[in-house]
């Protein structure tokens, strides 16, 4: 078996889809999110940093400023073909009129084939699923939804601020408008155990989606989760055991989805632990060598229901 059928590679999906290589630009689209706005509460989740993941987006610009911008870098000469994502924070959190006006604000040049809308459960509805729905016979939308885990008590924990049925209604809406859903999980999440994490991989199996990200949990500064590792209360896990781990999930996924990512991008000048997670080849050599070395695939262990 090559090794890059041992799982559904993103480059290689986007080149199967748009015919070529294509990358993503990622844009801060000024939002905020319900549980940092006082909606339901205060400070986001315990592991979200002060720009909510998006520490390297150049975000003293507008959006169309962003996006023109990104087209003046090397990154642009990469590729012929890109899909815009509103990355950090709940990019569906807003009025409808507000919506439309920054998705259409990103949306200008003609090499731009895609929208990538990052947001929360709790913020789709079907109003907003119609106005994604209208952009569908120009481009290609998806919505990432961030779950990070099934099991609503650790998701109390997190702060996260919604339910897993939140997540099941939201995926039901998303599919009612043939608008495709990629799912964020997290790997190390306080309290997690690996039967946690199984579950987590069951349950997502059990959704129509797309695509999944896979993200290590990382401490930064100035969160709450950056209080706890320092007072003892939480230890993320070794870089051992995160591939371990993300064996465990890759044998019982969903051979369908397509793999977005299998770590996090911690931001390095915040980072707090563990120091491996910016050490982004260390993760992708060491998952790669062992899942060659013992021959497994992605569904491997996987039991369709």
């Amino acid at each position: 078996m090559e090794d890059l059928e041992r799982y559904r590679h993103l480059n290689e999906y986007y080149k199967e889809k748009f015919g070529e290589r294509t990358l993503k630009i990622c844009v801060d689209g000024g939002f905020t999110c319900p549980n940092r706005d006082g909606k339901l509460g205060f400070g986001g989740c315990i592991y979200c940093s002060e720009k909510g993941s998006g520490e390297l987006i150049i975000n003293n610009k507008n959006i169309t400023e962003q996006v023109k911008y990104y087209f003046t870098t090397y990154r642009a000469k990469r590729a012929n073909k890109f899909i815009v994502y509103f990355q950090n924070f709940t990019n569906t959190y807003d009025s409808i009129k507000n919506l439309k006006s920054k998705y259409d604000s990103a949306l200008v040049d003609d090499r731009i084939i895609g929208l990538d809308i990052g947001t929360r459960p709790d913020c789709i509805t079907e109003d907003i699923a119609k106005l994604l729905k209208n952009y569908i016979d120009k481009y290609y939308v998806c919505v990432e939804l961030g779950l990070q885990t099934s099991n609503d008590e650790i998701g109390k924990k997190i702060n996260r601020g919604y339910t897993s049925s939140q997540f099941t209604e939201a995926v039901k809406i998303l599919n009612k408008y043939n608008i495709d859903v990629i799912v964020h999980i997290m790997i190390g999440l306080p309290g997690e155990t690996k039967k946690d994490i199984i579950n987590t991989v069951n349950f997502v199996n059990s959704h129509k989606i797309q695509g999944i990200k896979i993200h290590s949990t990382y401490v930064v500064e100035n969160t709450v989760l950056a209080d706890m590792y320092k007072n003892g209360e939480y230890e993320p896990l070794d870089l051992d055991d995160y591939i371990e781990t993300l064996i465990d999930i890759m044998t019982h996924l969903n051979p369908t989805f397509v793999i977005h990512r299998i770590s996090g991008d911690a931001p390095k000048d915040i980072l707090v632990a563990p120091y491996w997670n910016s050490h982004k080849m260390w993760i992708l050599h060491g998952f790669e060598k062992r899942f060659r070395a013992r021959n497994l695939w992605q569904g491997k262990f996987y039991q369709a229901e």
